[in-house]
């Protein structure tokens, strides 16, 4: 593919929004990649979000068969993606630095909190104390973004699902319309309930039917590979299908008090399945249940480049400088997916910035690609997550199970 005359030279210079763990991978992976300087701007330096979070083993897979070990997503990676594809990922993973790749090792190993993630990152960076990466402290609007934009300038929104420059991709009469550049798709509402259990546990279909079976209409689900040992400890999170109306009438986040005194119909699936692990292995709940109710859509913008302002001779920074979107600003994926997702969209990216000599129409149509491939991957696999969960909460009742069965 040839690069239109007027199409920008990268000059190395990056500007990574958000300091969230993509952002903060992002900037690690740049920051040790010869001739890139990186400024990175963050709200602020302190990292509250607690919950638990595991890395998805892919992200240091050193195989195609190790890549797609998945039971679920195995025949979805070969459907989307050529062999050579996830070799050239497997060959750049391997490249990564050492004190990076230790610590995804160790999150994909077991769970961890995210702000633990978050913070190893920033520390890590730091450390390192390299002059190329500058770290900025404030709020960032779109426009001062667009401001800051120099000729030949590479711009990464990490700012998460309210992207910051997602509507701003799409060329238009000086106005973002919102929602313009992104295609969602709602899934479900759901209560994620977290908590630590005094003894190791774990839970297959079999166990999650069975502790299940007095509840007629709410079902506390242990997310897949969500049951995690920390020592004799177990890190539990558990989902459970609300309705719209449900959702309407909770706050973001509260505790199991508040549940059972609010919606003890909820509450009840919740308890029953606490106490059958509890009858089972004699533990205890170690401090308080955290639940937070949220909606699980699967999203991704239609466009995660400035591709379209490339060449267009326009007063606009993008047409003279290069716009990524990664992480929650490019595809958002419910069932605890987001963050391995992103991880995987960061490394890509990083390399192909990583190559000087690649024309920048390529780098944007490479990136385009993979990021799509990597959206039908996860819809794929979450839509198979669903139609599971759909057909566990209807099991006992046969003709609402057929209701969901369609052959043919």
């Amino acid at each position: 593919m040839t690069e239109r005359p007027n199409a920008p030279q990268l000059s190395g210079r990056v500007h990574v929004i958000g300091a969230g763990p993509v952002g903060l991978l992002l900037t690690a992976l740049l920051q040790s990649t010869d001739g890139f300087s990186v400024r990175l701007y963050e709200k602020r330096r302190q990292y509250s979000r607690a919950r638990m979070v595991q890395l998805a083993s892919y992200l240091v897979a050193d195989s195609l068969d190790s890549y797609r070990v998945d039971h679920i997503d195995g025949e979805n990676i070969d459907a989307v993606f050529e062999p050579s594809e996830i070799d050239g990922g497997i060959a750049f993973r391997q490249s990564i630095p050492s004190d990076l790749s230790a610590l995804l090792h160790r999150w994909s190993a077991g769970f961890c909190p995210l702000n633990a993630i978050e913070s190893a990152l920033s520390d890590l960076i730091d450390e390192r104390g390299s002059a190329n990466v500058e770290r900025v402290v404030g709020v960032v609007e779109a426009t001062d973004a667009m401001a800051m934009l120099e000729p030949g300038d590479i711009m990464i929104d990490s700012t998460g699902s309210r992207s910051l420059l997602r509507d701003y991709l799409l060329p238009t009469n000086g106005v973002a319309e919102t929602d313009a550049n992104t295609s969602n798709i709602h899934l479900e509402y759901a209560i994620v309930v977290t908590f630590l259990y005094s003894q190791a546990y774990d839970c297959n279909e079999s166990c999650k039917y069975y502790k299940n079976a007095e509840n007629p209409r709410y079902k506390f689900i242990p997310a897949v590979g969500r049951v995690y040992y920390d020592g004799a400890v177990s890190h539990v999170t558990g989902i459970v299908n609300i309705t719209a109306e449900d959702y309407a009438a909770m706050p973001a986040k509260f505790d199991g008090e508040w549940l059972r005194a609010n919606f003890p119909h909820v509450a009840k699936s919740m308890d029953r399945f606490i106490d059958k692990i509890k009858d089972e292995t004699h533990g205890e709940i170690m401090g308080d249940l955290e639940i937070v109710r949220i909606p699980l859509n699967l999203y991704r913008a239609r466009n995660v480049t400035s591709r379209h302002w490339l060449g267009a001779g326009s007063d606009n920074p993008f047409s003279h400088s290069a716009v990524f979107l990664v992480g929650d600003s490019a595809i958002g994926s419910p069932y605890f997916q987001s963050i391995s997702l992103g991880f995987e969209c960061a490394m890509f990216l990083s390399g192909l910035i990583g190559r000087r000599d690649l024309p920048l129409r390529d780098l944007f149509e490479m990136y385009e690609l993979y990021t799509y491939k990597q959206w039908l991957r996860v819809y794929m696999r979450s839509k198979m997550i669903k139609h599971n969960k759909d057909l566990f909460e209807r099991i006992d009742d046969p003709l609402a199970l057929l209701e969901k069965l369609h052959i043919y």
